[in-house]
């Protein structure tokens, strides 16, 4: 079976505009709410967060833990715009809380414990995390995350046109923001309805989906280059679609590959890192697409324009034979 991407290349991208034009809008929705395109975590902006599970030897775990009893001590110790989640699905030896709230000092945070363990149960000291972040280190950490990415983008752009030509680094770039832009789009959506957090890692793997998505699109694109070189009085749509096909059992592969791993990560590898996890797996499996799908389909369009505006502005003297 072949793919013809030129051809229904209407449809790849409608449907990347679709994910692209919901991402917006649930990161505007998140603006309005958190400040931020999605709800950022203690890393960004500060603050003290207390991660504790419940101790079944001492507790009785057969019942589950109410959120609104735990928003109800927080509004009594004058914490009420903190936030609370329950983690561990509320399954016995598995039942625990986050509390992400303001800087809290050392008697502060012993109170609040000690008044959450009365109500909720005795909590289990050897799973007890808690972290402590001001909010000029939040701010730094943000902006030097940002400055990453933007750095990697310059990068990718230079070493791009210097392999290829601008204009393929140009369009792989706009591969990368899809998949970047649409990932973000998602955890929007998940800080809004899960109120999933976002923290440092988040920025690694967005770092880490820019070079996965690059490499996938740097091999259709050499392999477009080598096809051209061959063939080059051949359409560009068959170049492109030739070079897509020829590496798609290599593309999906890899990607596969990848994603077993990342997953075993999200299901097993526990709550700290399953943000992480579930950030690349959106982000590779985006990857793949915009590489197969989206920068090739882009070049050969951009390819077939170009080609028309020079024989255009060459006129029938210089690009085509005039009719007598």
């Amino acid at each position: 079976m072949k793919l013809l991407i030129s051809k229904q290349r209407k449809t790849w991208w409608a449907i990347s505009g679709a994910l692209a034009l919901a991402s917006l809008v649930a990161m505007v929705i998140s603006f309005t709410q958190f400040g931020y395109p999605v709800k950022p975590g203690l890393d960004f902006v500060g603050g003290t967060r207390l991660q504790m599970e419940r101790d079944c030897s001492k507790a009785d775990c057969a019942q589950p833990i109410d959120p609104a009893q735990v928003r109800a001590i927080l509004d009594e110790q004058g914490l009420g715009n903190s936030s609370v989640q329950v983690i561990g699905d509320n399954k016995p030896g598995t039942q625990g809380i986050v509390v992400r709230t303001i800087t809290l000092d050392g008697e502060t945070r012993t109170k609040l414990r000690d008044r959450l363990a009365k109500d909720i149960g005795p909590f289990d000291p050897e799973t007890t995390q808690i972290d402590t972040v001001g909010p000029v280190l939040g701010k730094q950490i943000l902006a030097s995350g940002l400055l990453a990415l933007l750095v990697s983008f310059g990068g990718i752009v230079a070493y791009l046109s210097v392999r290829f030509k601008l204009d393929y680094a140009i369009l792989s770039i706009v591969a990368l923001f899809h998949d970047v832009f649409i990932t973000v789009g998602v955890f929007s959506v998940l800080g809004l309805v899960l109120g999933w957090e976002v923290d440092s890692l988040f920025i690694v793997a967005l770092l880490t989906i820019t070079g996965f998505s690059v490499n996938d699109t740097v091999v259709i694109y050499d392999r477009i280059r080598e096809t051209l070189q061959l063939n080059p009085d051949a359409p560009m749509d068959q170049i492109v679609d030739d070079a897509v096909n020829q590496t798609l059992s290599r593309s999906i592969n890899t990607t596969l590959t990848t994603l077993l791993t990342l997953t075993s990560i999200f299901l097993f590898g526990g709550v700290t890192l399953k943000a992480f996890a579930l950030a690349l797996i959106v982000g590779f499996v985006l990857g793949a697409y915009s590489s197969i799908f989206v920068a090739s389909s882009l070049l050969g369009w951009w390819r077939e324009r170009s080609s028309a505006n020079v024989a255009l502005a060459q006129g029938p003297e210089d690009g085509f034979e005039a009719s007598e």
